[in-house]
């Protein structure tokens, strides 16, 4: 049994505390009050955003970031990307050294351009030994009804992996290993406008032939980018990349395609977004990917043409026509 802490009482938070929590471990869980329902702390579940799924009896439910701090030498962060540098800020002024931190975000904070786990580095410094990513397909609604999921946990230090990699496996959540950080965080972050643009396809009701398409070629920008940023290109065809990729394209648990949908069928963004009660990390993560493109010179037609529509009102069906038409060329992977 390990002291585990997880920051974040939403849904991804709760299925992770729930995971570790049913394998023995001492979990305390973080709620922030302005997110949290009110009455989580009595009913032990979120019932807007995982009906049914209560909160395992042992957890410790607190809004005291101190105290979570101080529990575990392990803490996994449970909160959107542009978040992090706040949360981060917070725990510099509440606790020591964070032996292993574990960021579960999918996103690049758009201010800095840097990834969640330079954003952790960059805050908390010499205060954290060790920073881990883990991505992969793995919505929180099916982790937390214990669906079995596979992911992958990368960091610079193969110890601190292969000791998360550990502490998160079971039966029904398998975890892979790698020491491709930047490779496993941009295919997280990345996938997320092409989610964005596949729910869009389904809200003008186009067909299997066009999303297959933006599948193959999303993945082609998206590892163009990555491997100009210091990615290895075989992270791309993992679980971290084309597994996540095409579970957050099909799925009706994908909040980045709900957002497209809503898109193609007409909706505003600003109207979607203060209807929403979760985050869609794809939308200020197709800023910062589009400043990424600009910055290392790098082609990635769908996601700035997922950018127009989004913040430049331009019509969806417009914006296809445009990458069909575009110069014809040779099939290159990346």
């Amino acid at each position: 049994m390990k002291a585990v802490s997880v920051l974040g009482a939403g849904s991804w938070g709760i299925a992770i505390a729930n995971l570790l929590a049913a394998e023995e471990n001492a979990v305390a869980l973080w709620m922030h009050a302005p997110t949290t329902p009110a009455d989580l702390p009595s009913t032990r579940e979120d019932k807007s955003r995982l009906p049914g799924v209560k909160i395992h009896s042992t957890i410790e439910l607190t809004d005291n970031l101190k105290e979570v701090a101080a529990h575990s030498d392990v803490i996994f962060m449970a909160v959107p990307a542009q978040h992090v540098r706040r949360l981060c800020e917070q725990l510099t002024e509440v606790t020591g050294r964070i032996k292993i931190l574990v960021s579960l975000a999918k996103g690049i904070e758009v201010s800095s351009l840097q990834r969640v786990s330079e954003v952790a580095r960059d805050v908390l410094g010499v205060g954290v030994e060790s920073v881990i990513a883990v991505s992969g397909p793995s919505h929180a609604e099916e982790v937390a009804r214990g669906i079995p999921t596979s992911v992958v946990a990368a960091g610079q230090s193969p110890e601190a992996v292969v000791a998360i990699q550990h502490l998160l496996s079971t039966p029904r959540f398998r975890v892979y290993s790698s020491d491709d950080l930047i490779g496993v965080e941009l295919g997280g972050a990345l996938k997320n406008p092409i989610a964005v643009a596949a729910g869009m396809l389904h809200g003008l009701e186009l067909g299997d032939n066009t999303t297959g398409a933006l599948l193959t070629r999303g993945l082609a920008e998206i590892t163009r980018l990555g491997v100009k940023m210091g990615a290895c290109p075989d992270t791309f065809a993992g679980l971290s990349g084309v597994g996540d990729l095409i579970t957050t394209c099909i799925s009706r648990h994908s909040r980045n395609r709900f957002v497209g949908e809503r898109i193609g069928r007409g909706d505003k963004l600003s109207d979607i977004l203060g209807s929403m009660t979760m985050v869609a990390e794809g939308v200020e993560t197709t800023r910062a990917a589009v400043r990424l493109a600009a910055k290392y010179q790098v082609e990635m037609p769908i996601t700035q043409q997922v950018h127009k529509v989004l913040f430049e009102d331009k019509p969806p069906l417009e914006a296809l026509s445009e990458l069909m038409t575009r110069e014809l060329k040779r099939e290159v992977y990346a």
